[in-house]
């Protein structure tokens, strides 16, 4: 079979028991501060789990994209280097929601496994989980009876709450659960050696394939678990392992998943892949899979950056990168070049990358592009450092028990070092291939690559830490991990301040489940509190509050979230924010009313939403007028609107032009003058997506959508925010600034409404101001051109006598040096027009004369302003200190500051009084 009919056989098997196939969710996680991206299939039903709000079926099955290489669930460092370890994978999974049990999940799967795919029972083992005294949890009695009915005892294991309780995070869903491992050894060797062995025993060939999990808690903060309202079954099967069982291949690679890439990859850097463990097949391997992990995050609006799951993103990358530098020998961008096959490939299961290709590609090859230019430099760094950090650690050698054959073989290798420093790019691939094959065979330690490297690598060269760590790693060398975090500490004390949030467990006051919106149709309601807890954030403490219905719209598809009041017993509390976390609404408040029984009275602060709306209303017709200008390629890649403005991000390749931003102002102004109905509708997804409706890439859309309709010739589009009721509303749009954000991205900032009109009234009164200040010329712009020639004439003329004026000054003051302790003395206080000119000065002189030593002070516009230029070897010589100077005894002269280097410094300050003592200062010292 081949995977796609693998994926097919899977989803099939539970579509004919009753599960409701859906598509993946998004691989970047939006509305639940937990996690950055999907690393499991459940993340996108958390909220059925949790009971915050009912599932739309009660049996589910889908394949979901996942990524694996942050926090508690990081697989990074094995990938490539074993066969079976991914970044991003797929994970099939059939999901219970309060409906069947254990029985059903492991008899289904057994017959799948079995009677559908034809895996051999006797390849098969399973686990049940141990029981945990400390949590207080049993052995699975139930799920190993259930197992007895389908496979001998003997193959039924136990498993500790490691690998048989299955937990999310620190926090959230979780219960025991029951893996399925297959044993894909030759029969010989299983008959050598029994696979029960094996088991859970990292062995590459006897693998878990599939986990049931069977979600019966949630996990509090305080660590005590919490019996969820109903049991559930939540099941994953990861779907590379599956295909190379059953296309009988020994690694994860060698199945039709990746063969198409790695053939691109050998025709792109004429490498062979031989599927073994050598250097470059690790670099197959490893560029085989990171394609994909960067290119379906980018597709799912997760732009490679510095922070957060940006920068997770721009790790994989720059891993990717160096692995082809340095072991495929490819020097120039290759990462782009493997997207037509990734797209083609994936066309039918996950279709937004094929849509978007040109796009995710122009964004990958300018990453690769920016990190090529540093990453030689850095190799070269690093290279030096290790081998200067082995040859001063030459003599402990012999005693970390290094054979002596070895230790001489080491030596040779720093004297090459020595001989050859002139010639680093030369000296240190062939010396690192040696320090590489010692290491790989002792397996020994060398010592400690300096931490304040590491951070220079990572600050200044773009290295993530963990590429570092990788390098060190491959030729026996450690990170200095205290050195490396004492330079990071100051700017990580700095980062948790100001993001640090300390959230405590909910406190129900009303049970329930509904959490129903209701402010599409009013700014009001009566609702009940059902639950809410206390945060710390920067210092300060809040309260986040769930109603079980609410007109307050929580931030989500870049609209913001409203502001309001709740009235309760006749006490008001401001509501600050709306947000939703997983798809719960949550309303922040700064205190808590007296009293949170009885009924509240929530009420949204109606001018602030109706700002807010005009303006999501504008971006419509933005979006719209883009693609009409620009071309169809145009797609939103984020958006931020709020009462003031709106900012959108698109997909577009170069700066717009001054006569494309008018046309996109004048449809959008047009179709304001039109006064055009904004019709809104609730529809079945595919019928939305039939009529023309535009999907955003990265959302996750429920079987019923808002499609927002602005002439059905002009703006159709799914869309969950506000809007208002005719496109008149809007009054007037106004584009403010185009630039770019990103490779491939644009960012538009506008108004509309009355804030538009606000500031086209100051652009006028600006112009007004610029016009009578010129005396009111028939033609502003050719005044305004007029006269700035004319300052840049006068500007030439006053830098030409500026220019004859330091020359004179020049002229007169060498005949005034004077010989002190064998130096070139020449201290005055000079007429000069700015600090730029005083510092001219003193490097003529020093052109003027030998051994000089030079103070110059001069007041400017009533402020004193100082150099000090010292020679070179008369400063060494002599033990003198121009920045020294000015801090210790310069600056309190002036009450002023300043600094410099030995030979070089400045200051200014607020007395020019003092100017001559300043002189004699430097004098006395010399």
């Amino acid at each position: 079979m081949t995977s796609a009919e693998i994926r097919s056989a899977f989803l099939n098997f539970f579509a004919t028991r009753g599960h409701q196939i859906v598509p993946s969710a998004p691989i970047v996680v939006k509305n639940d501060p937990t996690l950055m991206f999907t690393n499991a299939g459940m993340n996108q039903f958390k909220d059925y789990f949790l009971g915050n709000r009912p599932a739309p079926h009660p049996r589910i099955a889908d394949t979901q994209k996942c990524l694996r290489v942050s926090g508690k669930h990081n697989d990074l460092e094995e990938v490539g280097v074993d066969t079976y370890h991914h970044t991003m994978f797929e994970m099939l999974g059939n999901w219970s929601f309060g409906d069947y049990f254990k029985k059903e999940a492991i008899e289904w799967s057994w017959e799948l496994l079995t009677a559908v795919l034809k895996i051999p029972k006797d390849r098969l083992y399973v686990t049940v989980f141990e029981g945990d005294a400390k949590d207080g949890l049993p052995k699975d009695e139930e799920a190993a009876a259930e197992w007895k009915k389908w496979i001998p005892s003997d193959r039924i294991l136990l498993g500790n709450k490691k690998d048989n309780f299955w937990e999310m995070g620190d926090t959230g869903p979780c219960g025991p659960c029951t893996e399925i491992h297959v044993d894909t050894r030759p029969d010989e060797e299983r008959s050598g050696v029994d696979g029960k062995t094996l088991v859970n025993s990292d062995h590459p060939q006897v693998i878990e394939i599939w986990n049931n999990v069977f979600i019966q808690f949630n996990r509090l903060k305080d660590g005590s678990l919490q019996p969820l309202p109903a049991k559930h079954v939540d099941t994953g099967m990861g779907f590379e392992r599956l295909v190379r069982v059953l296309q009988e291949k020994q690694s994860n690679y060698d199945t039709d998943i990746f063969t198409g890439t790695i053939a691109k990859i050998q025709e792109i850097t004429k490498n062979d892949y031989s599927g073994t463990d050598t250097k470059s097949d690790i670099a197959f391997r490893v560029l085989a899979d990171h394609i994909r992990a960067i290119s379906f995050t980018i597709a799912d609006g997760q732009l490679p950056s510095n922070t957060g799951a940006g920068y997770v993103i721009r790790r994989i990358l720059r891993r990717a990168v160096r692995y082809y530098y340095s072991y495929l020998s490819y020097q120039q961008p290759l990462l782009y070049q493997l997207l037509p096959v990734i797209a083609t490939q994936f066309e039918n299961v996950f279709p937004e990358l094929k849509q978007q290709e040109a796009f995710v590609a122009k964004v990958i090859r300018e990453e690769e592009e920016a990190f090529l230019k540093t990453l030689e430099n850095g190799i070269k760094l690093f290279d030096e450092s290790i081998f200067t950090s082995l040859k001063d650690s030459m003599g402990n050698l012999p005693n970390i028990g290094l054979p002596k054959e070895t230790v001489e073989k080491l030596k040779g290798i720093t004297s090459t070092l020595k001989e050859q420093k002139q010639a680093w790019d030369k000296t240190f691939e062939p010396l690192r291939k040696q320090l590489e094959e010692i290491q790989k065979s002792l397996n020994i330690v060398f010592g400690k690559l300096k931490g304040d490297l590491a951070f220079k690598l990572q600050d200044t060269y773009g290295f993530p830490k963990d590429l570092t760590e990788l390098m060190a790693k491959e030729v026996g060398f450690v990170v200095d991990e205290e050195g490396f975090n004492a330079e990071m500490q100051k700017q990580k004390d700095r980062s948790r301040a100001a993001t640090a949030i300390d959230t405590e467990d909910w406190i129900v006051v009303n049970e329930g489940t509904s959490n129903e919106f209701v402010g599409y149709d009013s700014l009001e309601a009566k609702a009940a509190v059902l639950k809410y807890r206390k945060v710390k954030a920067k210092g300060k403490e809040a309260y986040q509050i769930v109603l079980d219905k609410t007109p307050f719209y929580a931030e989500s598809g870049g609209q913001v979230g409203d502001t309001g009041e709740f009235l309760i017993k006749n006490e008001k509390v401001k509501i600050v924010d709306t947000k939703k976390e997983n798809d719960l609404i949550i309303h922040f408040a700064e205190k808590l009313p007296s009293s949170l029984e009885g009924e509240v009275t929530a009420r949204v602060d109606a001018g602030r939403r109706q700002s807010t709306a005009i303006h999501h209303s504008a971006t419509h017709l933005l979006h719209a007028a883009l693609r009409k200008v620009l071309g169809t390629h145009v797609a939103q890649k984020g958006s931020l609107v709020n009462a003031d403005y709106l900012r959108f991000d698109f997909s577009h390749f170069s700066k717009m032009t001054d006569e494309e931003i008018n046309e996109v102002e004048r449809l959008v102004n047009e179709k304001i003058r039109e006064n055009l109905p904004v019709v809104i509708r609730t529809m079945p997804k595919e019928e939305a997506v039939q009529s023309g409706a535009m999907a955003l890439f990265g959302e996750k859309y429920g079987d019923l959508v808002r499609v927002v309709t602005i002439d059905p010739t002009y703006s159709i589009e799914l869309c969950g925010g506000t809007h208002v009721g005719a496109t008149g509303e809007l009054g007037f749009f106004k584009i403010k600034s185009e630039a770019a954000v990103a490779a491939g991205v644009r960012r538009i900032e506008a108004l509309s409404g009355l804030t538009a009109e606000n500031y086209i009234q100051e652009q006028f009164l600006t112009v007004r101001v610029v016009r009578e200040a010129l005396k009111n010329p028939k033609d502003l712009n050719k005044a305004i051109v007029s006269l700035y020639d004319e300052n840049a004439a006068l500007k030439k003329q006053l830098e030409k006598f500026e220019a004859a004026q330091i020359k004179a000054l020049r002229d007169g003051l060498v005949q005034k040096a004077e010989i002190i302790n064998g130096a070139h003395f020449i201290g005055e206080v000079v007429d000069v027009p700015s600090a730029d000119a005083l510092k001219k000065l003193a490097f003529e002189l020093k052109a003027a004369v030998p051994n000089p030593v030079i103070s110059l002070a001069a007041a400017i516009d009533g402020k004193a302003s100082v150099v000090l230029l010292f020679d070179d070897a008369i400063a060494a010589e002599k033990g003198l200190d121009a920045s020294a100077l000015i801090k210790q005894k310069i600056s309190p002269l002036i009450k002023g500051g300043g600094g410099g280097q030995k030979t070089l410094a400045t200051a200014g300050g607020q007395d020019s009084s003092n100017l001559r003592q300043v002189i004699a200062t430097v004098k006395g010292a010399l």
